[in-house]
């Protein structure tokens, strides 16, 4: 089931994806040339390459449910649902947890924003989108099989402290994100999947 999902993930960029499964979902619409029209957009945070309303445009249709954070939502219209840090809610048949993401030692994600990750439970898999998140003690109580982390450091985790994360998740399937658009670059995927040989399986998407 894993790998079945993952074929169907695409990376879109930065902190972007879009899922073609059951429904078509995206994580943080950012610089989209177009797209199928998204039954569900979950946005991390209102940093511009994460809460972008113009990308939202693009894929939002009349019946697209739009789910993200207090910030956020006020730059957004449309069925917007804010959920809190350690809330679950359903939305067409898709069970979304909020999980915290924020800095621990730089001030770009503070903890008090509220901002988040997500686990969303689809086809049977379980898959963490971590937002632009360091490395937190939250992520040691998280059971996934797949788990999207970020890699490039600067404004979030560097690759050494994404297999930390890694290694204390211990998804199945890691995918690095956040880098190769403001800032870091494939080595930083290339360094976070050879550290995790033999520990944890890691495929490295290629940008569509």
């Amino acid at each position: 089931m894993v790998e079945d999902l993952i074929k169907k993930m695409i990376w879109l960029g930065h902190d972007c994806f879009r899922i073609d499964a059951e429904k078509t979902i995206y994580f943080d619409p950012f610089e989209l040339s177009s797209g199928p029209t998204a039954d569900i957009i979950l946005i991390t945070h209102d940093h511009y390459d994460h809460c972008s309303p113009d990308d939202v445009a693009k894929i939002q249709g009349p019946n697209t449910v739009i789910v993200t954070e207090k910030d956020s939502a006020k730059k957004l219209s449309g069925d917007v649902r804010v959920m809190e840090p350690g809330e679950t809610v359903e939305i067409n048949g898709l069970v979304i947890n909020a999980i915290p993401s924020y800095n621990i030692d730089k001030d770009f994600h503070p903890k008090k924003n509220g901002w988040l990750g997500y686990i969303i439970d689809i086809e049977g898999v379980r898959l963490y989108h971590a937002g632009d998140t360091d490395f937190i003690p939250e992520m040691s109580d998280i059971t996934v099989d797949i788990a999207l982390l970020p890699v490039s450091g600067t404004y979030v985790m560097t690759a050494d402290e994404a297999v930390r994360a890694a290694l204390v998740i211990k998804p199945r399937v890691a995918i690095p994100m956040h880098y190769g658009s403001i800032v870091g670059d494939k080595n930083d995927a290339v360094r976070f999947k050879t550290a995790l040989e033999g520990e944890v399986d890691v495929v490295v998407l290629e940008k569509k």
